[in-house]
């Protein structure tokens, strides 16, 4: 199932993932039938529905990966971190407070949790339509991203942009799960926030390696189209966070903030607390940030304690699941423990030219339509999956990767498609749903916990604007969550 918000409220903002186009002002409401969008254009060469002799493939390759992971997995490593960065109990509750702080962008409405939040996964809940390449709203490669700031200029003043008019811009990507990758070497969809951290100001190396994350939380905020007006500069952002009350337009914070903003009411005096003086800079908001990025392992799922020896942790119908997901090609890519690999993938997705994922940063042929091999943790909470967000259920994922889902071969992983028996297909999709969840992650409760955000009263006209099929999606999805999303 795929919805849109309403193009013409524009809305808008992900992760920080994508590069900025300029095509037209047409608009248009986006199509929302995927089948029918992708047979319209279906390229000479997409896989046919059924095919015997990729299936004989699937099959070969399925008796790999069960040599492969029918054996014990091994639990989840320690989080990398660097050196240059260690982590302090002071410096991860800045960044949690950073993380959060709406005040972090020019207009003040959007924190960088605003399309991460922890009890969807570290996604978006809410989706914006994104016209994709093309610049068309309503065509195959229309993106359903995340909201970001209307387009103001350098003076901050609010311009007529030519996708997005004066309503908020949209990424033209979906917002992965900012803390399933905390033992990424590249982080983004595309890989281009390296290990190697330089000094945003002078350029100085201050992490050669693993300092992925430093890089990654620092892009979005001069990001005009997800946090920043045109033009912005750091100077303008650190010394806006010299002078606001950090959260001040947060509420019900969390106790650990609280605990914090007693003693340091302030950023210098938070900035203070973990790193020894009041230097607001952005390479300490990319340490902060990482910091507390790196405190939010998910490792308490049924899976984890099943595998520590609670035979009851996972259902039954779930151990079925699991013992299909290992011995099957899924495993190749999705590895356990962690169930992702540091690997740049295509799933035949979309076609190559729609977007060209890792060829961006690597401008190499065979990298086109390749994108980061996201975490399976939690990735059943998340409302929109996928890099364009297309699918809202795990149920859509596995029967798209099986023979009969339309796959475009350019680039295409090996991996693809994979056979799943009519009777696997409900334990697998049980196994992603409920025994890859971490509860913690699902309640909002610590480290996952979080303030309520404040937004300004046009998001929620545009949240209606999305219709009653959306709506009703959405509010299926918080009940599930047992926990309300308020903005």
């Amino acid at each position: 199932m795929r919805w849109h918000a309403n193009p013409t409220i524009q809305q808008d903002r992900n992760d920080s993932d994508f590069a900025r186009r300029r095509w037209g002002s047409r608009t248009g409401r986006p199509s929302t039938n995927r089948s029918r969008g992708l047979a319209a254009r279906a390229p000479f060469g997409l896989i046919p529905s059924s095919s015997w002799g990729w299936i004989l493939v699937t099959l070969l390759v399925g008796l790999v990966a069960s040599a492969s992971f029918a054996q014990p997995v091994p639990p989840i490593p320690p989080v990398p971190v660097p050196p240059a960065n260690p982590i302090t109990p002071e410096k991860a509750v800045l960044g949690k407070i950073l993380f959060w702080d709406q005040q972090l962008s020019s207009d003040q409405t959007v924190a960088c949790g605003t399309c991460h939040l922890t009890e969807f996964g570290g996604g978006d809940p809410v989706l914006g339509a994104h016209p994709g390449a093309d610049g068309f709203f309503g065509t195959p490669d229309d993106v359903n991203g995340s909201l970001g700031v209307v387009h103001r200029d350098v003076q901050g003043v609010a311009v007529n942009d030519p996708i997005f008019g004066f309503g908020r811009q949209v990424t033209d990507r979906s917002s992965p799960n900012f803390f399933g990758g905390l033992w990424d070497p590249e982080s983004f969809w595309d890989g281009r926030a390296s290990s190697a951290f330089d000094d945003p100001i002078t350029g100085v190396n201050l992490i050669p390696i693993g300092g992925t994350l430093e890089s990654q939380s620092i892009a979005p905020i001069l990001n005009s189209i997800e946090m920043a007006r045109d033009g912005r500069t750091w100077t303008s952002v650190t010394t806006r966070l010299a002078g606001v009350k950090p959260l001040a337009l947060a509420s019900a914070l969390p106790a650990d903030v609280v605990t914090a903003l007693a003693t340091s009411p302030s950023y210098p005096d938070l900035f203070i607390a973990a790193f020894g003086t009041a230097d607001i800079t952005p390479a300490r908001i990319g340490f902060a940030i990482a910091t507390y990025e790196r405190t939010l392992v998910a490792d308490q799922t049924p899976w984890d304690a099943f595998m520590k020896g609670s035979g009851t942790a996972l259902t039954p119908n779930q151990q079925d699941g699991w013992n299909f997901f290992q011995t099957s090609p899924c495993a190749t890519c999705h590895a356990p423990p962690l169930f992702s690999t540091p690997r740049f993938e295509s799933v035949g997705l979309r076609d190559v030219n729609d977007d060209i994922g890792r060829a961006v940063v690597t401008g190499a042929p065979t990298d086109r339509g390749l994108f980061k091999v996201p975490t399976l943790r939690n990735a059943a909470l998340k409302v929109g999956v996928m890099h364009t967000g297309e699918f809202s259920t795990m149920l859509d994922v596995v029967r798209f990767y099986q023979p009969a889902g339309l796959h475009f071969p350019t680039n295409l992983s090996p991996q693809i498609p994979i056979l799943i028996p009519p009777t696997a297909e409900a334990p697998l999709v049980d196994f992603l749903e409920n025994g890859l969840i971490d509860p913690r992650v699902a309640a909002g409760l610590a480290p996952f916990d979080r303030p309520i955000l404040a937004v300004p009263e046009p998001v929620r006209v545009e949240l209606l604007a999305v219709g009653a099929l959306a709506l009703s999606v959405l509010e299926g999805l918080r009940a599930r969550r047992r926990r309300p999303v308020v903005f």
